[in-house]
């Protein structure tokens, strides 16, 4: 294990030229991005779990029941012992020669197996005023977030002239501003990445697994290395998208179908333009190449950055607003 972490922290690989570890040790008089900085993500990230249960039960479930969505869920179907065990350890979808043998087992319709199987799987469905509440939550956040960020960088050199991400690459000073941005980036996908497993199972579980560890992979990969400027834009742009997906769904589930489509047309907008436009055509894969020495390996980086977050947002963030 040693040997591999060895190999994992090659300097030659994260670092520039003549650059070690030791090199980006902060000191009194400079700050510069720790791996253990990213510690306070996992306690954080409980507590912005936390917050989000507390958020969705008495403030988002008021906001749902005043627009009058309904608490009830699909329709729940009739206990049976030996087609629940089948659910539940064999299939969900059975097959003709399954569904034969339990309609003479139970001497039942197959018809009426089928019917007890799209209803047994739609009881693993989420209702409206659970996802509302979800989306509420996630839009909240976003936009405090996405807020926050603009403040911020409104005020650094690297939001008006993207040059700035790469002068004097990798001894950046780390502020605190920036330090805080990043890890309560960090903390919420790590919470998303817990709150999986106890919300209610849904069929894209694999596909957002993979969406939240690539995210989580991007911003703890970008700190390390002190990639952190460029990663503020790519943040401030992923979360403008996110506010409006989110209102979207929201609208969606509120019937308020005209606002609905506003919004995500809006949003498919802010996304092809942000995300696959400004994103990987300016900083990430173009500016680099001019300002740092791109003979090591390490600055094939921010491409695979790019790769990473194109296709993790692409099939994370494409899912049915239903």
């Amino acid at each position: 294990m040693a040997g591999i972490l060895v190999w994992f922290w090659n300097e030659r690989f994260w670092l520039p030229h003549n650059v070690t570890w030791a090199d980006l040790k902060s000191t009194e008089e400079s700050t510069f991005p720790q791996a253990e900085d990213l510690y306070l993500a996992i306690p954080l990230a409980f507590c912005i779990f936390c917050i989000r249960l507390l958020f969705e039960r008495f403030i988002a479930k008021p906001c749902a029941l005043a627009l009058k969505i309904q608490a009830s869920g699909p329709q729940k179907a009739q206990y049976n012992a030996i087609l629940e065990k089948v659910f539940t350890s064999i299939t969900k979808h059975p097959d003709e020669k399954r569904l034969d043998g339990l309609s003479k087992q139970l001497d039942w319709d197959v018809r009426n197996i089928q019917r007890w199987f799209r209803q047994r799987r739609n009881q693993e469905k989420p209702s409206t005023l659970t996802r509302f509440c979800e989306s509420m939550w996630k839009f909240t956040f976003n936009l405090y977030i996405f807020t926050y960020g603009v403040r911020y960088l409104k005020k650094t050199p690297w939001l008006w002239n993207t040059r700035q991400c790469w002068y004097n690459y990798p001894y950046q000073q780390l502020t605190p501003d920036l330090h805080y941005y990043y890890v309560v980036e960090l903390s919420f996908y790590w919470s998303l990445m817990f709150s999986q497993f106890t919300d209610i199972k849904r069929k894209d579980f694999g596909i957002m697994f993979l969406h939240h560890l690539g995210t989580i992979s991007l911003i703890t990969f970008s700190y390390v290395n002190n990639m952190v400027r460029v990663g503020t834009l790519v943040m401030g742009l992923h979360d403008m998208a996110d506010v409006l997906l989110e209102a979207a769904k929201m609208a969606n589930y509120s019937k308020c179908q005209k606002l609905c489509d506003l919004l995500f047309a809006l949003f498919a907008l802010v996304f092809l333009i942000a995300r696959l436009g400004v994103f990987p055509l300016c900083t990430a894969s173009k500016e680099i190449w001019v300002y740092i020495d791109t003979s090591k390996l390490l600055f094939y980086l921010p491409v695979l950055y790019t790769g990473i977050a194109v296709l993790t947002t692409f099939f994370g963030e494409q899912r049915s607003l239903m």
